[in-house]
């Protein structure tokens, strides 16, 4: 490839970042040109032409890069110390046709309008309104888990095998359709992440690959919660990429499927983010809501925190930093924590939709 053209698309890189900023401002036109137009037609057609196969593309993609740019270094040392600034335009060549191709195949979805207008709620951040719907979550986690066990000091364990409750959550959207008929999902494309162990180590439940359009979700995470992260993957999917979102189409998902397991999962996850906004602000008053749980719907809490312990290590925070980074510059100024503003979305969406 000629000097003269790795020039340019490196250069590119500024006018698309400034094009992306200023789209930004648009996000009507957004919403109906790309998350409800083009972006419907690209999406189903990497799901149709990858969602077959029965292992991740994308995970094997990411190893590859990864390992022949790994290489290419170690074995052009000499040459890159030789020629840096050939070396950083190829390196910026490559970041603007990944930064293209990202924003084209996925990326802005980041600037579509909020899902409070298809829902037509405002955001809740009243107190009053969080407890009450907050009592009312832990008395319906309490019902579940004990119609499941039959004693409220056991845990639940979902019965289902990964695979199944891929197949029940693609059920519970067609059922989401009839609801909110603009989630509609389809040419399902979901699949265990390959690499469940190093997630686990980064500490994510799963991702969306922007580039193949796979949800990939953390096959080790403890089953009664793995249908609500399979949920909000596919809410990645289906062209919603806040994360405050996706935690929404997540819940909604899996509340509203007949499985009697899915709805536990729905409720045991919107709750554990409403005490922790609670118990981040108040803590006296997150001691006795805690009292109100079922000592089996505290295991299964428990059961969780044993998960992500197991896997904690030092660089765990570095890659949550990076991805708390990658939020705020692609329109989430919360950062990593844009996933607890969940809370103020559930509130609104139940006090139109009681629980």
């Amino acid at each position: 490839m000629k000097g003269n053209f790795k020039n340019i698309i490196a250069i590119s890189i500024v006018p698309q970042i400034l094009f992306v900023k200023w789209i930004s401002n648009y996000p009507e036109l957004i919403e109906k040109y790309y998350s409800t137009g083009f972006y419907i037609y690209i999406s189903k057609f990497f799901r149709f032409l990858l969602g077959w196969v029965p292992f991740s593309i994308g995970d094997i993609l990411y190893a590859t890069l990864i390992i022949v740019a790994t290489r290419y270094i170690i074995l052009k040392r000499r040459y890159i110390w030789n020629n840096k600034l050939i070396f950083l335009r190829n390196i910026t060549f490559v970041l603007a046709v990944t930064y293209f191709t990202f924003q084209i195949s996925w990326g802005l979805n980041y600037y579509r309008k909020p899902i409070a207008s298809k829902l037509n709620i405002i955001e809740n951040n009243d107190k009053k309104e969080l407890f009450n719907f907050v009592n009312k979550l832990i008395k319906k986690t309490n019902e579940t888990q004990l119609i499941i066990t039959s004693d409220s000091t056991e845990l639940v364990q979902n019965p289902y095998t990964n695979n199944e409750i891929f197949k029940k959550t693609i059920e519970g959207y067609l059922s989401l359709e009839k609801i909110h008929p603009f989630l509609k999902y389809e040419q399902p494309s979901i699949k265990e992440s390959i690499f469940s162990t190093t997630l686990s180590y980064m500490g994510y439940g799963g991702y969306l690959n922007p580039f193949t359009n796979e949800a990939q979700v953390n096959g080790l995470v403890p089953n009664f919660r793995f249908p609500v992260i399979t949920g909000h993957e596919i809410g990645h999917q289906i062209g919603y990429a806040a994360e405050n979102e996706t935690n929404l189409i997540g819940y909604l998902v899996t509340v509203n499927n007949d499985d009697i397991y899915f709805k536990y999962s729905a409720y045991t996850y919107a709750l554990s983010y409403c005490l922790r906004d609670i118990k981040r602000n108040d803590e006296a008053t997150f001691d006795q809501l805690l009292l109100k749980l079922n000592p089996g719907v505290k295991k299964n809490y428990q059961e969780l925190s044993a998960f992500w312990e197991q896997y904690e290590n030092i660089t765990e925070p570095i890659f949550k930093t990076i991805f708390s980074s990658f939020l705020k510059a692609n329109n989430q100024k919360d950062g990593i924590e844009s996933y607890s503003r969940v809370v103020l979305l559930l509130v609104s969406y139940h006090q139109k939709n009681p629980l």
